[in-house]
């Protein structure tokens, strides 16, 4: 319960801003349609009843399975031909958006934003500043939170956490803590860089705008760095990565 309520806030001089507490920000527009594995899940289309954070009364969002699946609270919302179901619940000032799939247990929330074609399933958390988009997939206990990024082809899964500043991409299957190392700031531009495990079973590694595999990394720091203090520092780290990121 807040410290004051209404009446007492306005006798304050605090001025009420937002929606009517019991007034919904959105409806259902009556379209529907079929989705999931069988085509057994009819999803509906839903519509802005009133403004909250970019979304303008009258526009048209994603597709839910049920209210449930998006708070009529904060400014949550899903649009495009982006899809909420089973149990899963966006909420707070997250946004789910493009082709994105958000079903099962997940939860998308905080200012965390699932767009492209990008899956959330499972049991999988979406929270904080994160970002998921392109064709990831995150899944079973799968967390991404912080200010992390997952992309591409990117598999984030199992009881794996992807955090802080790290960005997991491409080819990255990740589905344990020891499948991924995060560590920064360092270098020239003191930024953070990724290192994670592949579908390969080898270790990728994302630094700036570089991305590849961790030899052409080391390769790469010679050419950029020479024997400077940021080669010694990233040689190091590459060493604690080989040490630290399990292949199995």
């Amino acid at each position: 319960m807040g410290l004051f309520t209404n009446e007492v806030r306005m006798g304050l001089g605090f001025a009420i801003l937002g929606k009517d507490e019991n007034q919904m920000k959105y409806e259902f527009t009556g379209e529907t349609k079929k989705v999931g594995l069988f085509g057994n899940i009819i999803v509906r289309r839903i519509r802005a009843t009133i403004a909250f954070g970019v979304v303008k009364a009258g526009d048209l969002g994603g597709w839910i399975e049920k209210e449930e699946n998006l708070s009529q609270e904060g400014d949550a919302w899903v649009c495009g031909d982006a899809r909420v179901y089973g149990n899963a619940w966006v909420y707070g000032n997250a946004r789910v958006y493009g082709d994105a799939r958000v079903c099962g247990n997940a939860w998308v929330c905080g200012n965390a934003r699932v767009c492209g074609n990008a899956w959330v399933y499972g049991d999988a958390r979406v929270y904080g500043n994160a970002r998921v988009y392109g064709d990831a997939r995150v899944y079973g206990n799968a967390g991404v939170y912080g200010d992390a990024e997952v992309y591409g082809d990117a598999r984030v899964y199992g009881d794996a956490k992807v955090c802080g500043d790290a960005r997991v991409c491409s080819d990255a299957w990740v589905l344990q803590v020891n499948h991924l190392l995060v560590i920064g700031p360092i270098g020239s531009r003191n930024s953070f860089t990724t290192f994670f495990r592949d579908k390969d079973k080898t270790i990728s590694v994302k630094c700036g705008c570089f991305f590849g595999k961790i030899d052409r990394f080391i390769e790469k720091v010679q050419e950029t760095h020479g024997d400077n203090k940021y080669a010694l520092v990233y040689r190091a780290v590459v060493e604690v990565a080989k040490a630290q990121i399990d292949l199995n």
